[in-house]
């Protein structure tokens, strides 16, 4: 239940909650093993078979789809799906979850290829951060922001809430690497080593502040956040951009939060990242001292200040309750109340279970093995049989993931991106696609920029959809 301060301030300063895009990459770990104990398949060739069937067909490793989204092979063979843009969380769920169930249906086909060639390797995908050999990849979220001069002091205020936002949305990581095996909030944490910059790889920021709108840069730029991790409960992929966007609407609404910049977010990130408390103390840049709790406490008041709690629909009313929830859970040391909901607690459930029952402590193989499996979305993985027995909780369905398998959002750019996909896929005709740019390949075609992340109608589309639909080809009957 909302504190009665809150509901009081956002009746004085409320606001309208805008529409706004945003999406997800997600970078997912690929390894193939065998049963009986084979040579095992290095990533570069299990990628390859993993992407085989679409090459098959004459496409590529790097082609967006007719739902909107992208699915390409990424530097480190590194599979990677990236949704279409949405502006209603439940969309961007459905979108997530899309991507993860054509990836492991892609898996299945080649595990059946590979039996056909006498060998039982198998191909495993994971939504994690860190491998084995504790290499990193990511999961990057994007936020279209207007434009606005003062872009990097936006930034640098944000930094505080990434820094903090891991103890309600990380997906739970046993660092095998300190005196005492232990359970910590984030596998992507301890990756970053920059607060905000232009690079992605080499510094490894929170935020990239890379100009690519990826639309009208005179109108809008894109905030591209790499601090996340990957999650598998649906509730806290929710959370996780919910809140984000919720913060970012009053931010551009008014909201101030340069007073809450960190002295030193780095070793922030870490020190929070050890402490399953939340309790951590902190050193903000003007002396005072708090908590990621507290720091998350007085946002959260903050910007439901600033919102107007009554437009908000269903989903974003869940995140709010969420959002309070989670903190009363980590700050009380009780979790019972999310640990159908936030990973962390789901994890540490998991974990602390078998442990109790097997007499295996942190540090055992067999729970290094069940963690893996937590975050597999191919036939070892833990994820819907969970959901099934009520031990996580899922706000998507079938028919909604399948659906957006072939049909992108109908409330974004991305409807008029899939609706030529489409319609050059069922001609058979050659296309050229990027986030912005549609083009027929032909020596005379003029490419399609489509400025607009929220625009769903343009007379362009439609009559480069009816000469796709023109050229095609008649089949006889």
């Amino acid at each position: 239940m909302l504190k009665r301060s809150c509901r009081d301030s956002s009746r004085r300063a409320a606001s309208e909650v805008r529409r706004r895009v945003f999406g997800i990459e997600t970078e997912y770990g690929l390894t193939a093993a065998s049963p009986s104990g084979a040579t095992p398949m290095d990533a570069e060739h299990a990628a390859r078979q993993l992407f085989e069937p679409l090459l098959h067909q004459g496409r590529s490793s790097n082609l967006f789809l007719r739902n909107g989204g992208r699915l390409y092979l990424d530097v480190g063979a590194h599979p990677e799906y990236a949704t279409a843009e949405c502006d209603r969380l439940e969309d961007l769920l459905e979108q997530d979850r899309a991507g993860s169930s054509m990836l492991a249906d892609l898996a299945t086909q080649a595990d059946n290829a590979l039996s056909e060639l006498g060998t039982d390797l198998r191909l495993h995908l994971f939504r994690n951060n860190l491998d084995s050999q504790g290499n990193s990849y990511g999961c990057h979220e994007n936020y279209l922001l207007h434009r606005r001069r003062d872009f990097r002091q936006v930034a640098d205020a944000l930094v505080a809430f990434f820094v903090t936002r891991q103890i309600l949305v990380g997906n739970g990581w046993i660092n095998t690497t300190a005196a005492a095996p232990r359970l910590q909030f984030s596998q992507r944490a301890d990756q970053m080593w920059d607060a905000v910059s232009s690079a992605t790889t080499r510094s490894r920021p929170i935020i990239n502040t890379r100009d690519e709108a990826l639309a009208d840069s005179g109108a809008y730029r894109r905030m591209h956040v790499i601090v996340g991790d990957t999650n598998v409960a649906e509730p806290t992929t929710a959370l996780k951009v919910g809140m984000t966007e919720l913060l970012i609407h009053a931010i551009e609404d008014g909201l101030q939060i340069a007073d809450l910049a960190l002295a030193d977010p780095m070793r922030a990130i870490r020190e929070i990242n050890a402490d399953l408390s939340g309790s951590a103390t902190i050193e903000l840049a003007n002396g005072r001292t708090t908590t990621a709790v507290a720091m998350q406490r007085e946002i959260r008041e903050r910007v439901l200040a600033r919102i107007a709690l009554a437009d908000l629909d269903p989903m974003r009313s869940y995140v709010v309750d969420l959002w309070d929830r989670g903190l009363d859970a980590i700050s009380s040391g009780d979790w019972s109340g999310i640990d159908t909901e936030l990973d962390i607690a789901i994890k540490r459930k998991l974990l602390t279970s078998y442990c109790a029952r097997s007499g295996a402590t942190l540090a055992d193989p067999r729970v290094a093995r069940l963690e893996l499996s937590y975050s597999e979305i191919t036939a070892d993985g833990l994820r819907e049989r969970m959901e099934r027995a009520g031990l996580m909780r899922r706000l998507t369905d079938v028919e909604g993931v399948r659906r957006a398998q072939e049909a992108p959002p109908t409330t974004t750019r991305a409807a008029l991106r899939g609706r030529v996909i489409a319609a050059a896929e069922d001609a058979r005709a050659d296309l050229s696609v990027d986030w912005v740019h549609v083009r027929l390949d032909e020596g005379s075609a003029i490419p399609l920029s489509l400025q607009d992340p929220l625009a769903t109608t343009d007379t362009r589309v439609d009559a480069l959809i009816a000469q796709i639909d023109a050229s095609s080809p008649t089949i006889p009957a």
